[in-house]
């Protein structure tokens, strides 16, 4: 599991632990980011586990492809099965209000890098991962049902990753919904590439913080992002926990 800008994964029904921090295993610099902390937390339940990200890398702070999709890389290498990552983005869809939370059910990767590009990617995986389904028809729709039954909407959409980190101009924004985007951010595709390429299945979780640029009269600003993953913390949790008791 991976968190995104401002928020915490919790499970119900698990306890956290261990936290080890990032920057004890990772053989490169970390560097700050508000909203983030780069460690890493087990997550136990009698013999099963979780693996959480609290925080991600992002291609924008300066890290290399391969050091942004490192940890999903560690995941899978000691066994996990499933990446269940969530994010904050921004909506294209003026229909999107503040705090929903979309299922991503395709990506438009406009990062102009790929995590796979190399010779020496392909001892993880074949060098051309299919990715026509790179997001689980079976989670999303578990996802949509545990939804309903913690007792409120999500929507289902197109997750458009951009480099950042300055957020988009309205007219990027009409273009990219014009390309049929749902949501905007900064993440989550190089982590999706190397999941798959390494056979994990995937969910991904996208929390609209903010209307995207052009679409309310006001500036955008991270501690908008930060608050809205304040505030989604508790319909997160009450769909995170009836997702993993489902997957486990």
């Amino acid at each position: 599991m991976v968190a995104g800008s401002g928020l915490k994964l919790e499970v119900p029904g698990w306890r956290p632990a261990e936290t080890i921090s990032m920057a004890d295993i990772m053989p490169f610099p970390m560097h700050h980011l508000e909203g983030h902390n780069h460690s890493l937390t087990l997550w136990r339940r009698d013999d099963d586990t979780l693996l959480v990200m609290n925080g991600r890398f992002h291609l924008y702070q300066g890290y290399s492809p391969a050091e942004v999709v490192a940890p999903v890389r560690l995941a899978a290498l000691l066994g996990a099965e499933v990446l269940l990552a969530t994010n904050a983005s921004g909506a294209l869809d003026p229909a999107i209000p503040p705090g929903s939370l979309v299922v991503v059910n395709d990506h438009i990767n406009l990062l102009w890098c790929n995590p796979l590009v190399g010779a020496w990617a392909r001892e993880f995986g074949t060098q051309f991962p299919d990715m026509s389904e790179a997001y689980d028809p079976d989670l999303r729709r578990l996802a949509h049902q545990c939804a309903a039954e913690a007792g409120f909407d999500v929507f289902d959409g197109v997750y458009v990753a951009v480099l950042g980190p300055s957020f988009e101009t309205p007219a990027e924004v009409r273009m990219l919904a014009g390309m049929g985007g749902t949501v905007v951010g900064m993440s989550t595709v190089p982590e999706v590439l190397a999941a798959r390429h390494m056979g994990l299945k995937v969910l991904v979780l996208s929390l609209a913080s903010n209307p995207a640029a052009g679409l309310v009269d006001r500036p955008l600003t991270h501690e908008e992002v930060l608050e809205s993953g304040r505030e989604a913390t508790d319909s997160l949790k009450r769909l995170l926990g009836n997702l993993v008791e489902r997957t486990f």
